[in-house]
């Protein structure tokens, strides 16, 4: 059999049988059969190679087959691939801990290793439950989140999404119905009607909010919206006011994305307790971490169950902290700042000619991320295809045409990112 024939077998088993994410089953439209990556480039299966605009849903800061990451993986294989965590440990998740305690906001020294982004919420929440259950206020339950947020596909973290324009409505009555305050405005400095507003939710529900939970500085899947850094700095003021904790979600924001370490570093903020996930290991393996502050540990620890009630199966898998580790010694170099800035830089100079293109409500940019919202819903097939036929890989979403590159990629690959972004925009 021919590998034409080959790839249409599997593409037409791959239709009929395997879900792929936010689609129906079956498929509305082929995707598109990867064969190899390296680089910021996918090759696919007809020989065409595509820059990977999205690393991979914002997890590959370092592109495909980098050398450090690569041999990582390769050593650790030689000891071993996994070991469970219960009553077990390793190098790999220990010096993995230390390092995310190195990097991270002061205070966030305790690490608790999960699967994916949306379980690192999943355990902060129940981290949060816990703590106030043990300092004698049970009822503190509730979580008060921002409007166009998102924090994953889980039950818990669902419940915490925008719960209108958000993904998750349809499951609106299955979900904890938390409290939610306005979306912080567009432009700088903080609004004092929206300051106003959260102060008095935060008092009138104050008896039963176990903790504030926010993305900082961008929220991501809820829309590829930036705010102000002093929004979060009103949060932390309102959780400290009220005895309550802040709960920041950096899964998408970490490891520079923003053009800071983490966001909550542009407001000077250390949270209470911490999601981090998505490019934490380079994108090679699938691994999340929540941190938390030494209180919150002892406190979490102390009471009735003795132990934080959650314990993964890949907890700590040591293929991934090992990545991990090769990818924060990347980071450690600090030339990601400057990559970071070049990247964004370009994708500015590449999209300015958008706003002046009929059908375009905002061209934006922050740290490595550039952004073209439309006035209307994106055609997703259309504005793919108008990238892709340029040689670039983007995933648009709702009334946003966005990218998200390796901090590796090049000018010229930056300028073409930009390029597609621009006929994408006027296919869709």
């Amino acid at each position: 059999m021919t590998e034409t024939n080959e790839w249409a077998e599997l593409l037409a088993y791959d239709r009929d049988h395997v879900w792929h994410p936010y689609a129906p089953l079956p498929a509305r439209s082929a995707p598109l059969p990867v064969v190899s990556a390296s680089g910021v480039r996918l090759r696919l299966a007809d020989g065409r190679e595509l820059v990977d605009a999205m690393s991979s849903w914002w997890t590959a800061i370092w592109g495909y087959r980098h050398p450090a990451l690569d041999a990582a993986v390769r050593e650790q294989l030689d000891s071993m691939a996994h070991v469970m965590f219960g009553g077990l440990t390793h190098a790999p998740a220990v010096e993995l801990a230390r390092s995310l305690a190195a990097l991270a906001p002061p205070g966030l020294d305790r690490v608790f290793f999960a699967d994916t982004g949306s379980v690192a919420v999943e355990v902060a929440m129940k981290m949060c439950v816990q703590y106030h259950a043990n300092v004698g206020r049970p009822q503190r339950t509730r979580f008060l989140a921002l409007a166009g947020g998102y924090h994953g596909d889980t039950l818990g973290a669902m419940s915490v999404c925008d719960p209108v324009g958000g993904m998750h409505h349809l499951f609106g009555g299955a979900l904890p119905q938390q409290i939610f305050a306005p979306r912080p405005p567009a432009g700088e400095g903080v609004d004092p009607g929206w300051e106003a507003e959260v102060r008095e939710l935060a008092r009138r529900h104050s008896h039963e909010i176990a903790a504030i939970v926010a993305e900082p500085v961008v929220q991501g899947a809820g829309g590829m919206w930036f705010y102000d850094p002093g929004y979060v700095q009103v949060l932390r003021e309102v959780a400290d006011e009220h005895g309550v904790l802040l709960l920041l979600d950096e899964i998408a924001t970490g490891f520079g994305r923003t053009g800071t370490m983490f966001g909550a570093e542009a407001a000077g903020v250390s949270a209470d307790v911490m999601c981090v996930g998505k490019s934490l290991t380079g994108g090679y393996l699938t691994q999340s971490a929540t941190l938390c502050t030494a209180e919150v540990a002892q406190v979490v620890s102390g009471g009735e169950a003795g132990c934080l009630m959650h314990g993964p199966t890949f907890m700590a898998n040591p293929l991934a902290c090992s990545v991990a580790l090769a990818s924060l010694g990347l980071l450690a170099s600090g030339q990601w700042q400057r990559q970071v800035e070049r990247v964004g830089s370009g994708l500015r100079s590449a999209l300015a000619p958008a706003r002046a293109r009929p059908g375009v409500k905002d061209v934006r940019a922050l740290g490595a991320i550039g952004v073209v919202q439309l006035d209307h819903p994106v055609d997703i097939a259309a504005a793919t295809q108008a990238a892709v036929s340029r040689g670039v890989w983007i995933r648009p979403f709702r009334d946003l045409i966005y990218a998200m590159p390796p901090y590796v990629t090049t000018d010229d690959d930056v300028a073409a990112i930009g390029t597609a972004m621009l006929a994408a925009a006027a296919a869709g």
